[in-house]
């Protein structure tokens, strides 16, 4: 079995912050390095069609999730900003079913990096969607890592996922 190593959550990011009234609140592990790996079952409120996930929600998943294999350590975060998103929605993203989703590190240059991300049916463990990212560092000034406490950033007890 594969060790998960839970990855700091925010207060209010749409993805992963827990205060955030209409955000996901994702809980996403590190399963090793340069992989992520989280589950999630969207709510019909993120449909598109009926019982279909919209896929703006599904590219906002996967530009997370792929961001998130590069992150490192939750003491010395590494942020990036997307600079490209390539998204390919091979099925229908279900609401109201699990889903496994999986962010992947495809090459580190330092200042960049490019990674893929998938969502999976948990059940059938088909590939729904997947797509690939290039991220770029955040310029140093651009945010301020001493603001962490302020964000929120760090990870949370079992609890606050209930």
């Amino acid at each position: 079995m594969t060790e998960k190593t839970p990855q700091p959550n925010s207060k209010m990011c749409f993805i992963c912050g827990l205060e955030n009234p209409v955000g996901l609140k994702l809980r996403i592990f590190e399963t090793e390095p340069g992989v992520v790996e989280t589950t999630y079952t969207a709510p019909d409120h993120f449909q598109s069609y009926p019982g279909m996930l919209h896929g703006g929600i599904i590219a906002t998943i996967i530009d997370e999730v792929s961001g998130r294999a590069l992150m490192g350590p939750a003491d010395n975060p590494r942020f990036m900003f997307t600079a490209k998103i390539e998204v390919i929605y091979r099925k229908n993203v279900p609401t109201g079913k699990p889903l496994k989703i999986i962010g992947k590190t495809l090459e580190d240059r330092g200042h960049g990096a490019k990674a893929w991300a998938g969502i999976y049916d948990a059940e059938t463990e088909e590939l729904l969607a997947e797509g690939k990212t290039t991220l770029v560092n955040i310029p140093k000034g651009r945010f301020e890592l001493s603001n962490l406490d302020d964000m929120g950033w760090k990870v949370y007890p079992d609890e606050a996922f209930e």
